[in-house]
């Protein structure tokens, strides 16, 4: 009884998966995939940057997300959020500077490393204080 009571429970997602039948409905997840993508970067983040946010004026597409960061420093920044990772795609918020060709960062970490000295430094505190939390944790 305990299994008949389980698959129910799991047939909507395997059939969700296996129509290719609605392979639009497919595509229009990306959308929705890449905003959050790009709002799990900024919450990833946000502690150690002045300000960050995924762009509100700068369309998203389906395989697009803009999203607005300013560094302790207070520089401000666009970055574009692709398949290829994140770039720099303007110095302010909510633009975009085609003559701009800045390399791709794999992760957010690695960009703002490379933009910011202070991001950097509050990054690596916060990271040592997680570690020694753990030891902690392990110790007792």
């Amino acid at each position: 009884r305990m299994e008949t009571d389980c698959n129910p429970m799991e047939l909507p997602n395997n059939t969700g998966f296996e129509e290719d039948s609605d392979y639009r409905d497919f595509e229009g997840t990306d959308v929705k995939d890449m905003r959050l993508e790009a709002e799990a970067v900024v919450n990833d983040v946000l502690f150690a940057v002045s300000n960050m946010f995924v762009s509100k004026t700068l369309p998203s597409a389906e395989d697009v997300a803009y999203i607005n960061v300013e560094t302790r420093e207070r520089n401000r920044y666009c970055l574009e959020l692709t398949e290829a990772g994140l770039r720099v795609v303007a110095y302010d918020f909510d633009q975009t500077d085609d003559r701009l060709q800045t390399p791709y960062h794999e992760t957010v970490y690695s960009l703002l490393d490379s933009l910011s000295p202070a991001y950097r430094e509050v990054f690596g505190n916060a990271l040592l204080q997680r570690l020694e939390a753990l030891k902690k944790e392990s110790q007792s």
